[in-house]
């Protein structure tokens, strides 16, 4: 019955908006990024483009391949201007997948070209001997938006983040140590 009440705290929205994480592993940062896009409500510029990059102090964060990539560039969502600080940035030194840029200053988002929106997307890049701390990441959840509908989203977990796996069984061994207390306290066997 406990993992019946747990598990229904974790069910998810039907949606798969574009996330990333930003996180250490070993000596290297890695961004892994994931999801779709819906491109309505956003204004297209054009075709931009760029290497894998980030730079935190204006907002910027460019993941996938390290070569240049050109990509359709949009602009029209909000969020935060700056996730860190520092005007200077570093490119990435692997990477692979779609190229996905965010500009946070500049209110612009890339995606691969001739996109098909709501189409999945799936992006890493690495950045090696670096720490969030050396890259000026301020560790923290970052969310861009452009709209209401479902993949209207853009989110940046900068920083460790519990996966849901684990985060149910610490949650789950804090409601049985509970149950157990509260048999303790009333007797029960």
């Amino acid at each position: 019955m406990y993992v019946l009440i747990t598990s229904a705290m974790f069910v998810g929205r039907a949606q798969a908006d574009f996330i990333v994480t930003l996180v250490e592993v070993g000596p290297n940062v890695v961004a892994t990024g994931s999801g779709a896009i819906n491109l309505s409500g956003l204004t297209v510029l054009g075709i931009g483009g760029g290497q894998a990059f980030v730079t935190p102090g204006s907002g910027g964060l460019s993941i996938g391949p390290t070569d240049f990539v050109s990509a359709d560039s949009y602009v029209g969502l909000t969020g935060p201007a700056s996730f860190g600080t520092g005007s200077g940035g570093m490119l990435a030194s692997s990477g692979s997948g779609d190229r996905v840029i965010i500009g946070g200053n500049s209110s612009s988002l890339l995606v691969p070209l001739n996109y098909a929106s709501n189409g999945p997307l799936f992006s890493t890049s690495t950045w090696n001997n670096v720490t969030l701390n050396s890259l000026n990441l301020t560790p923290g959840t970052y969310l861009w938006s452009w709209g209401t509908g479902p993949n209207q989203t853009f989110t940046l977990q900068v920083g460790a983040v519990p996966e849901p796996a684990t985060l149910f069984l610490l949650i789950v061994g804090i409601l049985m140590l509970i149950v157990v207390k509260l048999r303790k306290v009333v007797g029960s066997p």
